[in-house]
């Protein structure tokens, strides 16, 4: 039984985003794609009218549902630092998996996608801003509600949390190993105390 047109598409991303989470988004090619995916290269084509539309659509699903993940930690029961270590206690336990899917793909394919296309740099650029917004708006809260010092103004904290991570989850990458984000776990436990 042939698959309705809007599963098919989301098979093709589901397929290969596990696939560009390990290779990265040069290294895959379209008969890559349509083989992983068991489709042909037609189906591909009806879906994405290029590579380039593809991996647009590939990191605004990714932000679609990581946003939702973020949203919900953040917006759980507990104090703003409270909330902020469980998000970051999440990302620890996520990016330091085997799982293809659980890896954060503003680090794996976000410099390889800038260099390739200024619209993807800027579905990377929207993306990032809104996890920061979210860090900030509970960095907010905490500072509201006593459990984060207000010595640094909470846009400033929020990004610089977020890049710390960003930075944790690289250095995870290149020393293959899960340390980096113990190093960031109590950085963000000192900022947040």
């Amino acid at each position: 039984m042939k698959k309705p047109a809007h599963e098919t598409r989301q098979h093709i991303l589901d397929v290969t985003r596990a696939l560009m989470t390990r290779k990265g988004y040069t290294a895959v090619g379209l008969a890559e794609v349509v083989a992983a995916a068991e489709v042909p290269k037609g189906s591909f084509y009806y879906y994405f009218k290029s590579k380039e539309e593809f991996g647009l659509a590939l990191l605004d699903e990714y932000f679609s549902a990581y946003l939702a993940t973020v949203d919900r930690l953040l917006g759980a029961g507990g104090s703003g630092a409270e909330r902020l270590m469980a998000y970051f206690a999440y990302w620890k336990d996520t990016q330091g998996s085997d799982f293809p899917d659980d890896k954060c793909l503003v680090v794996k394919l976000g410099p390889e996608m800038c260099d390739l296309s200024d619209d993807m740099r800027s579905v990377l650029r929207t993306g990032t801003d809104a996890i920061i917004q979210r860090i900030t708006r509970c960095t907010e809260h905490g500072q509201a509600d006593g459990s984060i010092p207000t010595t640094v103004p909470a846009a400033e904290l929020g990004e610089a949390l977020y890049q710390l991570w960003l930075g944790a989850s690289l250095l995870a990458k290149l020393n293959d190993s899960t340390a980096a984000f113990d190093t960031a776990l109590a950085a963000s436990r000192r900022l947040l105390a």
